[in-house]
């Protein structure tokens, strides 16, 4: 049976290269470009819910993860 989750990726430029991190379950991946970190990223989860037992999934998956932007103000 094929499930389907919906899962967050923050994606950043680090040295030459991208890292794709997926908040929910704390697993990254990396590439040469933003498209190749996302595939790589997309591989990664996708292995690890293969191989996972139900029990891990539920102990590292976080239900509610927020992405947003803050301003700081120094000085």
């Amino acid at each position: 049976m094929r499930q389907t989750h919906n899962l967050t990726a923050v994606i950043e430029r680090e040295g030459d290269g991208y890292v794709a991190l997926c908040p929910e379950l704390d697993i990254a991946s990396q590439g040469e470009s933003i498209k190749e970190a996302r595939r790589n990223l997309v591989e990664a989860l996708e292995l690890f819910f293969e191989s996972a037992s139900p029990s891990e999934v539920q102990e590292r998956l976080r239900e509610e993860v927020y992405i947003t932007r803050l301003e700081v103000t120094v000085g």
